[in-house]
């Protein structure tokens, strides 16, 4: 339990320090939210992605509102019963409003049931968070219905041209997805201590200060691991084996750990047997370049795993389900909207005559047993387009198609 007047203070402090903070570039997210929305909208994402800048760009677009910051140290130890004393707080202090902002509201347990009750007041209310599954969880049991999740990621490529002041071009698209990555305050400092800060603040006080893990060094040398092998396969018992753990099941929380903090993605093998994507080999990819770059153990520049993260980085932005298809041939990307595949895309960082064959044959093999006229492949800077057995196959440079938000 927090005193009242405790709350009073941090609340006042937490308001007036908003206006000493950037309001930066508008993020393309906001575009879909609606402050009169009467579901609960909570923001999702990685930590340092700006979600709370996002929230208060949001906050600039309502004259009176209300605002609590959970990761305030102050805050430490609320609990259920703060809700009520906190809400009188804010009608003290600012009279009536129907806005209630918060920032990583996962912090403080049975938040749902505070934000049910506001709800059911009919007021408006804006969440972010830094944990999938915890939302998810409190979600889908208090607000099932009641709430619309947006995720956030690091910058895109066009917002990371307009922090520069850059015009779309393969040379920015290089220094983007090679250098700098979209980390706001990676690309405003270009410092790495940023980004190994910020993986330690996942490793830390998203996983093993909530799940109560004592070993964090093999937390942490997996995630070093996994940040190195962007892009390629791995299987539950390899890494049991690697890092020398007794059972399989402390791998597969681990991997839920980093996927659910947004760090980590895993992609499976498309299969029509849902036991066989279960237990067949998975793709890791990473949130971010820089943040591979930054904190690989022995980071080998590889230009075409490098194109083929951002890649899916982009894919998943725009869908929800995403597999690797792989029969004689290999296909990189299928991606699933409903019940079917619609599409597929291989990634080649350069195309020429001793590729050619396997990364158009994969990506045919891939359009033959979906049924797909269309597919792409995604390259660095190469445009073409043919037919083969009456399929048209695009080549797009990866630049052009990331600026391509709804057509492709």
């Amino acid at each position: 339990m927090i005193l009242k007047e405790t709350l009073r203070n941090i609340v006042k402090s937490q308001k007036e320090n908003l206006s000493q903070f950037e309001e930066g570039i508008e993020r393309e997210k906001i575009k879909e939210i609606d402050l009169d929305m009467s579901f609960a909208v909570i923001v999702s994402g990685i930590r340092r992605s700006g979600k709370s800048t996002l929230l208060r760009q949001l906050m600039k677009k309502t004259e009176n509102f209300y605002y609590f910051n959970f990761e305030d140290p102050r805050a430490v130890g609320f609990d259920v019963s703060d809700f009520q004393r906190l809400d009188e707080v804010f009608h003290e202090e600012y009279g009536d409003s129907k806005q209630y902002f918060f920032d990583e509201i996962q912090n403080a347990e049975k938040w749902e049931l505070f934000v049910r009750t506001l709800l059911d007041r009919k007021n408006h209310v804006f969440i972010t968070g830094s944990n999938a599954s915890l939302l998810s969880k409190e979600l889908g049991t208090r607000l099932t219905g009641r709430h619309l999740t947006y995720e956030l990621f690091p910058f895109s490529f066009t917002e990371f041209l307009k922090i520069r002041s850059l015009k779309p071009s393969v040379k920015s698209f290089e220094e983007y997805f090679l250098k700098i990555g979209g980390f706001p305050e990676y690309i405003k400092t270009g410092k790495a201590e940023i980004l190994q800060e910020l993986l330690n603040d996942i490793i830390m006080r998203d996983i093993a200060v909530r799940y109560g893990l004592k070993n964090t060094e093999i937390l942490r040398k997996m995630a070093s691991y996994l940040l190195t092998n962007t892009g390629k396969e791995f299987s539950y018992n390899s890494l049991k084996k690697i890092f020398e753990l007794g059972s399989t099941n402390t791998v597969i929380s681990f991997i839920s750990y980093f996927e659910d903090s947004y760090l980590l993605f895993s992609v499976p093998k498309f299969e029509y047997s849902l036991k066989k994507q279960i237990v067949n080999p998975k793709k890791i990819y990473s949130i971010d370049n820089a943040m591979s770059i930054v904190n690989s153990i022995s980071f080998s520049e590889d230009n075409g795993r490098m194109l083929e993260n951002i890649v899916f980085i982009e894919l998943k932005k725009r869908y929800k389900d995403i597999f690797f298809f792989r029969e004689n041939g290999e296909c990189d990307f299928v991606v699933r909207d409903d019940t079917k595949i619609r599409k597929a895309f291989q990634v080649c960082y350069n195309l020429n005559e001793e590729n050619k064959n396997r990364e158009i044959n994969g990506l045919l093999e891939a359009m033959e047993e979906f049924n797909l006229k269309q597919g792409i492949i995604l390259t660095y800077n190469q445009g073409d387009e043919l037919i083969i057995k009456g399929k048209k196959i695009s080549l797009i440079p990866v630049w052009k198609w990331m600026l391509k938000k709804n057509s492709l």
